[in-house]
């Protein structure tokens, strides 16, 4: 059964359809701003490419951070409004795993993304893709030491780690989280998929705008 994932939580907005890992149509556009005009066009420009019925869909893939607050928001909630349509579950990834995800197959990754203010969000992954250490916000210089003596930067956060960690090659072709990456690997991950409410967003720190009494929204 087709699988649709979507992604907005950084500086592009990708939405893709895959069957069996396969993907059978994709989209995805560098965007700074206006994901939430942006998706849906998009979704439906994917599904027509792919020539299926919203019905047929059997999973909604979907990164829920860390990124933007914004973008993660446009995506879980396009996500648990598709899902209410057909009734499907919802399965949540986290951003930093869906960049590993794209680096090469056996060898060990750090994914890393720009959080501005001096840090970063970072997680480290095995070669198979399984996490080794929690997803976290750090200035580089005060992330944990890596699992492994070498292996792969991704992520607009990787230039930054890379002085501290000389060893490790940065991969600057994966940059931003791809809903193709999703797509592909969505299949063999449906068991953490929920069928009620959807999954949380995943911010690891507060949101830096402020509502004019000084508190956060």
């Amino acid at each position: 059964m087709p699988i649709l994932a979507l992604d907005t939580t950084m500086q592009a907005c990708s939405v893709a359809i895959a069957r069996d890992g396969e993907i059978l149509a994709r989209c995805h556009r560098p965007l700074e701003r206006g994901h939430a005009e942006e998706l849906l066009p998009m979704v439906e420009a994917v599904r027509r490419q792919a020539a299926i019925e919203f019905a047929e869909l059997d999973l909604i893939a979907v990164t829920i951070g860390p990124g933007t607050f914004t973008g993660v928001r446009i995506g879980l909630a396009a996500a648990r409004g598709l899902a209410l349509v057909g009734a499907v579950p919802v399965l949540g990834l986290g951003t930093l795993e869906v960049l590993a995800l794209a680096a090469p197959v056996g060898e060990p990754v750090i994914a890393a993304i720009d959080a501005r203010r001096g840090e970063v969000y970072a997680q480290a992954f095995d070669g198979a893709g399984e996490a080794v250490t929690e997803a976290l916000a750090r200035p580089p210089s005060d992330l944990p030491p890596p699992p492994s003596p070498a292996g792969n930067l991704v992520g607009t956060g990787g230039a930054l780690v890379r002085p501290v960690m000389p060893d490790w090659r940065l991969l600057d072709a994966v940059q931003q989280p791809d809903a193709g990456v999703l797509a592909r690997h969505a299949d063999r991950l449906r068991h953490r998929a929920s069928a009620h409410g959807g999954p949380a967003p995943l911010y690891l720190r507060p949101t830096d705008a402020r509502l004019p009494d000084g508190r956060g929204n």
